[in-house]
């Protein structure tokens, strides 16, 4: 048994920073639980130097290090030797393109990166597809894609992604910024934007990009609820989705705002369910001052998805801001 300690990354969002160790803490047990052959024991805050780290003892193997290279909240790790030396390990995330096609990307409501990449990860270690988390075609949808920072880090990742946006305005913001950072690093690549219609009637618009020849990105402009109009059962094998705060329609707590949320996941979650394949996985974040986390695995259980309630699960609840307490809830179909 190896003792380690994990350098977490630093954030801009300094709530989020303090939020970050135990956001950290309840990842390395879901990646523990599992991909990892041995899982981490005694996992605990440390501080060496005045640094913050998160220290764990585990006997890990070159892929185990392969998985938790991508933990969202990782900068370093290293071995303790003794008390007071830390050996580096090498670690190599996943890293499709450079960081600045998630970094780049600044607008009001954007989620943190470093939070995207949290939903991710626990949605594929939720999945039947977790195994093929480093090596595998996996395609993620986003049925509240915004201005695609989930689809963003699906793309880093090596992935399929499909979003789903209703506000048009976003939808044309994201393929403006996706096809000029695709032509300022000269990747090869193919977009086309085209409206979708069935039985002569539109059902949406839709942006397309295949960059490399290989790795492809579909965006609807069009309602959430209505998508099993233009995406067939089956479509994803993760499913990922950070629901609106409500945060600009009223003070927390709200009788209208939280309607707006329920009568949203009432509608919405069955059609996800559907386009989720057989040991697909969802990760739902969402605003605990519009609904309970009761509420929520309520309407998701009646969806036909597992919630799932592990290690590490019923973790990761933590304030965003003032109004904005967030919670975290995985399924599986």
């Amino acid at each position: 048994m190896t003792r380690y300690a994990l350098l977490l990354a630093p954030s801009a969002n300094r709530v989020y920073t303090d939020a970050a160790p135990r956001l950290a803490r309840a990842e390395l047990e879901i990646f523990g639980g599992s991909v990892l052959s041995d899982r981490p024991a005694g996992i605990s805050e440390l501080r060496l130097g005045g640094v913050r780290y998160l220290g764990f003892d585990a006997g890990l193997t070159e892929a185990d290090l392969g998985y938790l290279a991508n933990l969202s909240s990782s900068y370093a790790l290293f071995e303790r030797v003794g008390d007071d030396l830390l050996r580096p390990v090498e670690l190599r995330p996943l890293e499709r393109f450079d960081d600045d096609l998630i970094t780049i990307p600044k607008y009001a409501g954007k989620t943190n990166e470093q939070f995207t990449k949290l939903l991710l990860n626990v949605a594929v270690l939720a999945s039947g597809s977790a195994g093929g988390m480093l090596d595998g075609r996996l395609t993620v949808l986003d049925p509240l894609c915004g201005r695609g920072t989930t689809l963003n880090q699906a793309l880093m990742y090596g992935y399929d992604g499909i979003g789903i946006e209703q506000d048009g305005k976003d939808v044309d913001a994201y393929a403006a910024f996706l096809r000029a950072y695709l032509k300022r690093k000269r990747l090869k690549h193919h977009t086309e934007l085209n409206p979708v219609r069935r039985e002569r009637r539109l059902v949406a618009r839709r942006f397309e990009a295949t960059v490399g020849g290989s790795q492809r990105l579909t965006v609807f402009h069009a309602d959430t609820t209505d998508a099993r109009e233009f995406l067939r059962a089956g479509c994803a094998d993760v499913l990922v989705a950070d629901a609106p705060y409500g945060v600009a329609h009223g003070a927390p707590g709200s009788a209208g705002r939280s309607r707006g949320l329920r009568d949203l996941l009432t509608a919405a979650v069955p059609v996800w369910a559907q386009l989720l394949r057989p040991g697909g996985a969802l990760a739902l974040a969402w605003n605990v001052y519009n609904a309970d986390r009761a509420e929520v695995a309520g309407i998701l259980s009646g969806s036909g998805l597992h919630v799932l309630d592990g290690p590490g699960y019923g973790d990761l609840e933590h304030r965003v801001d003032q109004a904005i307490i967030r919670d975290v809830l995985v399924a599986r179909r």
